[in-house]
């Protein structure tokens, strides 16, 4: 009888989590359709003509009033918006006034760059961050705590795309190891460190700092006083019970931080002239290239509400307190 109950306790669970997930999607619907609304809004605001982008010096009025209507450019921004949408769901997002090409396979191929440079920064972040916040709390009021914290406050201070400069600048043109430009495709892994490190150094000055909160606020609770007058182990105490429970807000600053990064992405792949979807972004913002800016900007939106979904499934995971 104990290992039955036990099966409908884990078929419960496991319930409760499909639930729970089939939940927060509908939820991200609505989320994902005043996205879609403000970003069609948002780049239709934009002064600029994209016909007259598209013809430059061989504008021609009749020719252009030609391409705006085969663009359905000339309708209202209601009927426009239908037919995107509409188009949209079934994964059609349209071609590139600018490159002529489907938009879906810009995106795909662009997108591993950016997924790259993303899991390589929270990788970054997460290796630097961690244990610094680790010893910088279980060390309180040393040297390295005092020279991490203020370390910390400079990393979350400056600019991403300074550090970049200066990863350029210091690392790329002085020592040669790295490439100043390009990225996977063409230099491979190697292509890729620096734009990964300056984007990391931000996230794990931030990682750190919460890190190190955390793990105080833990190291003050009465069972960690407990387990040392047991007689456990330092490194049991801390990295056994203090971590397990102080890794909660860790989890949700890097969820959250993830929407930062697409953002951070942008800067970086501009500086280090990389093929990912921010640079894809920033170009189609140039040329009023409607069709790839409405989808970036959707597909960064997924990504977000994606990300926090999987947050919120990780803190039961990693704390079975919390109730779905």
């Amino acid at each position: 009888m104990r290992p039955r109950r036990l099966c409908g306790e884990h078929s419960i669970l496991g319930g409760n989590v499909i639930g729970y997930i089939i939940r927060r999607c509908l939820f991200a619907i609505p989320v994902v359709i005043v996205s879609s609304i403000l970003a069609f809004l948002f780049i239709h605001a934009i002064p600029g003509d994209p016909v007259k982008v598209m013809l430059g010096n061989n504008y021609d009025p009749q020719l252009a009033t030609h391409i705006r209507h085969n663009l359905h450019l000339d309708e209202p921004l209601i009927p426009q918006y239908l037919k995107w949408m509409s188009n949209a769901i079934r994964g059609d997002f349209g071609r590139s006034y600018v490159m002529q090409s489907d938009v879906s396979e810009l995106l795909l191929e662009r997108a591993p760059t950016t997924v790259l440079l993303a899991i390589g920064s929270i990788l970054v972040g997460m290796l630097i961050g961690i244990p610094a916040g680790i010893i910088s709390a279980t060390k309180k009021d040393t040297l390295f705590d005092t020279l991490s914290r203020i370390i910390s406050m400079i990393g979350v201070s400056m600019p991403v795309f300074w550090i970049g400069l200066l990863m350029l600048i210091w690392i790329a043109l002085k020592t040669g190891l790295f490439p100043t430009s390009g990225g996977i495709e063409e230099y491979g892994l190697r292509g890729m460190v620096l734009p990964c490190v300056s984007l990391g150094i931000t996230m794990s000055a931030i990682i750190m700092r919460i890190t190190r909160s955390s793990m105080l606020e833990e190291l003050r609770m009465d069972y960690v006083q407990t387990a040392r007058a047991k007689g456990l182990h330092e490194n049991v105490v801390v990295y056994k019970h203090v971590l397990k429970n102080a890794i909660s807000p860790v989890i949700t600053i890097i969820g959250l931080q993830l929407g930062y990064l697409l953002g951070g992405a942008v800067l970086t792949e501009t500086v280090f002239n990389l093929p990912g979807l921010g640079r894809l972004f920033v170009n189609a913002l140039h040329s009023l290239d409607y069709p790839v800016v409405q989808a970036c900007f959707l597909l960064f939106v997924g990504v977000f509400v994606f990300a926090n979904l999987i947050v919120d499934i990780c803190y039961v995971i990693v704390d079975p307190r919390i109730k779905l």
